[in-house]
């Protein structure tokens, strides 16, 4: 049988040549199979390489069509772009007068007999003063993590990554390379490209007005067993879905009925104010629960947290496990910045720039009420982003592109969907980085472009 990478290359080469041109719709896989004499299932990988190479995109109802643009080069959402002046892919919240706030911490590491120290490397377990500190922070209603539960990496995309590295090699069924990891149906775009580098499978789970559904979770595991579960139920990136108590208890009762790992990402949830139970306060033996620091702190200011089980139950690797990975993968965290977050946690810093930072989000939602309120935008007052459905004909790539030509930078549906049939025609606006003026009078343009 011939490699179905092999025939992506040929239709790689049809639309490098301009024999497929941008917009032109793919046959349906089954004709698509008929014509290249190869099974359904070797068209189904096809389609799915040439969406990962970023040649093609998959709407849901409408088919497959060649991209209008191609995919910017870079991972996405992680770097800034220098090719537009408004970038609303990056969500790196700034807070007035952050910069005066945080000197302030810093001058004791300055000493030399205190930097001394603080330039040291550190293990994935950090500090006792860290783990205290950070502890104190992730609280959230009446959960609280035990100090001796933390580990630390150098971001909060290494803890996930550590995390599903240590799930996938744990030795459990169905572990290792192919690994099957339940996500919502869209998704954070790295956990893709984490997901791409470790050798495992994410399998799309139906979502609805509260996040993941938990009776969709149960069907995808009795039709073939799923490895872990990697969720985010408060301010879900790209659409700002909360999920209510009553759904994490929920979900998080079905995952333990299943037997089955979480990893919990709650990169955003510092932003609401409502402090509903992680999905740890319900099923604490196997939910890994992932935060970070940069957001609530400073882009540049990173450390990952990671949240070990208490008493890891069967199908979760033991807090030992989870720190030689990140050991291994050269994933801990700088002492230094764990030196600074400390004096910052304790000294206030970290608890007024939230304030502010919540403020600010509130501010930047009031714009998108009012530039984009006619149109089907998916979103939270307490969000740094939104999740903009297209007003036909628009499809995603086309408005990306055609946003990009007017000086702005989006992100459209196929990033955050898994799987090549699921892109929906959406875009993600990442309110977080531009200027309040800039953001403004980018989201004007924008709602302008969508009415022609």
């Amino acid at each position: 049988m011939e490699d179905y990478r092999r025939i992506a290359d040929r239709v790689a080469e049809e639309i490098a040549a301009g024999v497929l041109r941008p917009g032109d719709r793919l046959p349906p896989q089954r004709a698509f199979a008929r014509r290249r004499h190869i099974a359904v299932s070797t068209a189904g990988r096809v389609y799915g390489e040439l969406v990962r190479r970023g040649l093609v995109v998959g709407e849901v109802g409408r088919g497959t069509f060649v991209r209008a643009a191609p995919v910017p080069t870079g991972r996405p959402l992680t770097e800034a772009s220098t090719l537009v002046p408004v970038n609303l892919e990056l969500t790196y919240p700034v807070a007035p007068g952050q910069s005066e706030l945080l000197a302030a911490g810093l001058a004791p590491l300055l000493r030399p007999d205190v930097l001394d120290l603080a330039t040291r490397t550190a293990p994935a377990a950090g500090t006792a003063q860290a783990r205290e500190a950070v502890a104190a922070l992730l609280a959230s209603g009446t959960w609280r993590p035990e100090p001796r539960q933390l580990l630390f990496a150098g971001n909060a995309r290494q803890a996930i990554a550590g995390a599903l590295s240590a799930l996938c090699a744990h030795g459990r069924p169905g572990s290792g390379a192919g690994a099957r990891i339940a996500v919502e149906q869209l998704t954070y775009p790295l956990v893709k490209e984490i997901a791409d580098r470790l050798g495992i499978i994410l399998v799309p789970v139906a979502m609805d007005a509260e996040g993941m559904r938990p009776d969709a979770l149960q069907t995808l595991h009795r039709t073939a067993p799923l490895s872990g579960v990697y969720v985010q139920p408060t301010l879900h990136n790209p659409t700002s879905v909360t999920a209510s108590a009553g759904r994490r208890e929920e979900l998080a009762w079905t995952i333990r009925e299943l037997g089955l790992p979480i990893v919990e990402d709650r990169i955003w949830a510092f932003l609401h104010e409502d402090e509903r139970p992680p999905l740890a306060a319900f099923a604490p033996e196997r939910t890994y629960v992932v935060d970070g620091l940069s957001k609530r702190i400073a882009p540049g200011l990173t450390a990952g947290l990671l949240v070990t089980p208490a008493e890891p139950a069967v199908c979760s690797p033991p807090i030992g496990d989870v720190a030689a990975v990140l050991r291994s993968g050269g994933w801990t965290a700088s002492r230094f910045a764990l030196e600074a977050a400390v004096r910052w946690l304790t000294d206030g810093t970290v608890a007024r720039l939230v304030v502010a930072k919540r403020a600010d989000a509130a501010g930047r939602q009031q714009l998108v009420a009012r530039e984009l309120g006619e149109f089907r935008v998916h979103t939270d007052p307490h969000a740094y982003y939104a999740w903009w459905e297209l007003p036909a004909p628009w499809r995603a790539d086309r408005f990306a592109a055609a946003a990009a030509e007017r000086g702005i930078a989006v992100t459209p549906g196929s990033a955050f969907a898994v799987g090549p049939q699921s892109a929906p025609d959406a875009v993600r606006l990442g309110l977080a980085s531009a200027p309040r003026p800039a953001l403004a009078a980018a989201l004007g343009t924008l709602a302008e472009l969508a009415r022609s």
